[in-house]
């Protein structure tokens, strides 16, 4: 793990752990950032042995770094030393990149809002409005954030925030700043699958972070994304009492889908997607009115043995499939929920009045898995008009036109 930063100089350089050495740094020899030298000091932050003085001092683990006027910043995540007991980081200081002084920890845990053995891994710490932001993953529970005040080299976290809930599938999260001043935030979606059945990942779709003024972030789909939308249609407004609807027109795998629900007495209301005819394969996304939450259920999604969420995600602790992923969403003040849903073969990223969003691989194994029905259960919802668009395959360019209209025609054709 690490990060990438522009030096004093304008190189690019990646800064990163290099496993049971420490952290290592290159840099760009070219433009197009196809090659790299290692800097001959590596590791220009040794990782302390046992019976190092160090060792019980701080942690050598996943980098993040910065340059703040004429100085360099670098954090490295890990947990509270010596006992690792809770998650912190641990500030270094230098002004050439490969003289490193270590300084404090960067903040203090706060065990009313995270596990003991929760670490701070793939650190990202940056400015968002008026507030600093720390995102990172805990190893047990996945992406995370906090927001606080950054002051003299010390972040003073005010408030804690999940990503990934027991079943969820976010890890390893990063972000830049774009040319047009928004915060990007993407995450790597862990393959929910047993062990040695199948190690691949993918990443999450790219999702732009805004500050409130009511605490949390506001996450959405990045816009970029609706260039990908084909075959547009929508299905009627309508409601539901203690009753489903099957709506033919919004099948698929490979889907956008958004929509708005007006609990009215519902206990639960929400829409399957990835459905077989027969039901034996489904995925739903449930609002449980009551509890104020949000699920991804993939309970059924799916027929393959090998299939499995587990949690704790990446610890040597024994783990347990968690099928069900739940979340904290309450309504806008309008008392709506409204979704913005996207499916692309086995994964699933539902996103919930800009301030939830969830992430899930689920794998079906039939050809007709595809189809989508509307439900309320214990009593009336109300649905708005579902909007629903085929996604095309992602193009990249190539900076030559004649090239990239080839590909694209390339991708239409298949």
């Amino acid at each position: 793990s690490g990060c990438a930063l522009i030096t004093r100089e304008g190189v690019p350089a990646l800064v990163y752990y290099g496993i049971n050495a420490g952290i290592c740094i290159a840099f760009a020899e070219d433009d197009d950032l196809d090659r790299w030298r290692r800097h001959p000091a590596n590791p220009v932050i040794a990782e302390p042995k046992r019976g190092d003085p160090a060792f019980d001092v701080y942690r050598v683990f996943d980098p993040h770094a910065w340059l703040d006027g004429d100085v360099y910043h670098m954090i490295l995540g890990g947990l509270v030393k010596p006992h690792n007991v809770h998650d912190t980081a641990y500030l270094f200081t230098s002004r050439d990149l490969e003289n490193w002084d270590y300084q404090r920890p960067f903040y203090s845990p706060n065990p009313n809002w995270t596990d003991a053995n929760e670490d701070c891994a793939c650190p990202d710490f940056f400015k968002l409005g008026p507030r600093q932001v720390l995102m990172c993953i805990s190893h047990p529970r996945g992406t995370r954030y906090y927001l606080g005040r950054y002051h003299a080299g010390t972040f003073i976290p005010e408030s804690h925030h999940r990503l990934t809930y027991p079943g969820g599938a976010s890890f390893a999260p990063e972000s830049l700043l774009d040319g047009m001043g928004r915060r990007m935030f993407w995450a790597w979606a862990i393959a929910q699958r047993r062990p040695g059945t199948d190690q691949f990942a993918t990443m999450t779709l790219p999702s732009v972070l805004t500050a409130t003024d009511s605490g949390g972030l506001m996450i959405e789909p990045v816009r970029e994304v609706e260039l990908l939308r084909r075959n547009g249609r929508e299905t009627a407004a309508l409601t539901l009492d203690d009753d489903e609807r099957l709506f033919p027109a919004l099948a698929g795998d490979c889907l956008e889908l958004r929509l708005a629900i007006l609990p009215r007495g519902a206990r639960r209301a929400g829409l399957s997607v990835r459905a077989a005819p027969n039901r034996i394969e489904e995925t739903r996304i449930v609002y449980d009115a009551a509890a104020r939450t949000l699920s991804i259920d993939s309970t059924r999604s799916s027929r393959d043995p090998a299939v499995f969420r587990a949690f704790p995600m990446a610890t040597r602790a024994e783990k347990r499939d968690h099928p069900v992923q739940t979340a904290p969403c309450p309504l806008d003040e309008d008392g709506m929920l409204r979704l913005n849903v996207f499916l692309d073969a086995s994964i699933i990223e539902v996103y919930a009045n800009d301030r939830c969003k969830l992430t899930g691989r689920i794998y079906p194994t039939l050809a007709g898995s595809r189809q989508t029905r509307l439900f309320a259960e214990g009593g009336p919802a109300a649905f708005s008009p579902v909007h629903a668009w085929d996604m095309a395959a992602l193009v990249y360019s190539t900076g030559d036109p004649a090239e990239d209209e080839a590909t694209s025609h390339a991708d239409a054709v298949e």
